[in-house]
């Protein structure tokens, strides 16, 4: 009997704070200290996890392509294969699995994030976390219920660079005065009129049904495969139902440079306009707005989301934010930071803004850099279970998110309760909190 099984086997009944002592009585890279992990998604997105992975153990592939599985297999040899995520799951503790990496297509990430957590399992899942407001919840309360046995990470890897911290610093420690409102934009524009005619048959490899999961039945058709490695979801996530444009594609990157910094939790209302409404295709241009209340440290703060071209004001007619395609904006009682993913710049405003009020704090304060992303929830699943980005963190993000786009389909402002999860002006709205999934298909298996 090999260690990890030793340790299973002997502390059933132990609490996991004993297990995570257990892994630093030794090295840090012996073979008993790794992680037996599955990856669902072996090729695209799931290929960037590669080099990453091959410091643990994979004794699992999934994909719904068994010519990504054989891609997967030239990397991970010994790892059993699998088309479909839910017999994996149901072989987790066969696999001896600590956790997986989800890699497939938006439509299906609730749901394999749900399944594993219900099994026990850490989880690191590729954003968007939610495709709809009713998943979103169902995730975080399932992580809330597991938040001190396992780690979870979204993967919305920027969060990772130094800017990040630095903005929060500069926000928090009033280098621009009193937060009042926060903007965030992308450039994306990927235009599609409609789902895609019937077009031939999958090829032998490609398990369709198991691909479309709980989406709606849609036809088979090889445009919505035509992408290359990594940029594949660019040719499916604008359909409504296998994603949510740029709300769940760089938009969960660049609100992620607002969301923190704000440390917000539910809005009080969302509004939107944009483009006309397509039943099947999410808007390209479009702007939301969202009230978060007052918390700690900050007052009452508006947060704004614009796409497709659509921008803020700018706060100096000599400042083009038109150059940074996808950035972020404070707005203080005295002065803008204006930034994008690497940089930012402080613009005092007004008289009184002569920076003689805000004093850096020391170095020995300065937040640290976060690990490689990957490695920061390695280290979290045999430790102390934090993570940048956690199923609370980032399932609060993406509901905010979301609701602008429920605000967008009913054409008016949405007022939101927070704690039960429901537009209380508008009936219609409640409706496009969540999705009709097909039958045999169950979001908290």
């Amino acid at each position: 009997m090999n260690r990890r099984n030793f340790i299973r086997s002997a502390t059933l009944a132990v609490a996991a704070p004993l297990i995570v002592t257990q892994f630093k009585l030794f090295g840090a890279d012996v073979p008993s200290n790794k992680l037996n992990l599955a990856l669902i998604g072996s090729w695209g997105r799931g290929e960037a996890h590669f080099d990453s992975l091959a410091t643990q153990n994979v004794v699992a592939l999934c994909d719904v392509n068994e010519d990504h599985l054989a891609f997967g297999l030239k990397k991970f040899p010994t790892a059993k294969t699998y088309v479909d995520w839910r017999k994996l799951l149901d072989d987790h503790q066969s696999l001896g699995l600590d956790g997986i990496v989800i890699c497939t297509p938006d439509h299906t990430h609730a749901f394999i994030s749900n399944w594993a957590l219900n099994r026990g399992l850490h989880v690191y899942c590729e954003k968007p976390l939610a495709n709809t407001v009713e998943e979103a919840r169902i995730v975080r309360a399932n992580f809330i219920k597991n938040r001190g046995k396992l780690a979870t990470q979204v993967g919305t890897q920027r969060h990772a660079f130094a800017n990040f911290n630095r903005l929060r610093e500069l926000v928090h420690d009033g280098a621009i005065g009193d937060l009042k409102a926060t903007y965030a934009w992308g450039n994306r524009q990927l235009r599609r009129p409609g789902y895609l005619p019937a077009a031939g048959n999958p090829p032998d490899s490609l398990h369709y049904d198991l691909w479309l999961g709980p989406a709606p039945f849609h036809p088979y058709n090889p445009g919505y495969f035509s992408g290359g490695p990594g940029m594949n979801c660019l040719q499916w996530n604008m359909y409504w139902d296998f994603g949510n444009g740029q709300i769940g594609d760089m938009g969960s990157h660049t609100m992620d440079l607002v969301w923190n910094v704000i440390d917000a939790d539910s809005p009080i209302s969302a509004e939107a306009k944009g483009e006309e409404f397509n039943p099947e295709v999410s808007p390209v241009t479009m702007e939301s707005h969202f009230e978060n209340p007052a918390n700690g440290w900050r007052g009452p703060v508006r947060v704004s989301w614009y796409q497709g071209g659509a921008l803020p004001p700018s706060p100096k007619e000599f400042i083009d934010l038109s150059k940074i395609g996808h950035g972020a904006m404070f707005k203080g009682s005295k002065g803008f930071i204006v930034a994008d993913f690497t940089s930012r710049m402080i613009l005092p405003f007004g008289d009184q803004a002569d920076m003689t009020y805000y004093k850096p704090r020391a170095k020995e304060d300065v937040l640290p850099p976060i690990s490689q992303f990957q490695k920061e929830w390695f280290d979290a699943c045999k430790g102390n279970l934090k993570t940048s980005c956690d199923f609370d963190y980032s399932s609060r993000m993406i509901e905010q998110m979301l609701l602008g786009l429920v605000a967008y389909r009913v054409g008016k402002k949405i007022e939101y309760d927070g704690v039960s999860g429901r537009v209380t002006n508008s009936p219609e709205a409640n409706a496009y909190l969540s999705h009709q999934y097909r039958e045999g298909w169950t979001l908290n298996g």
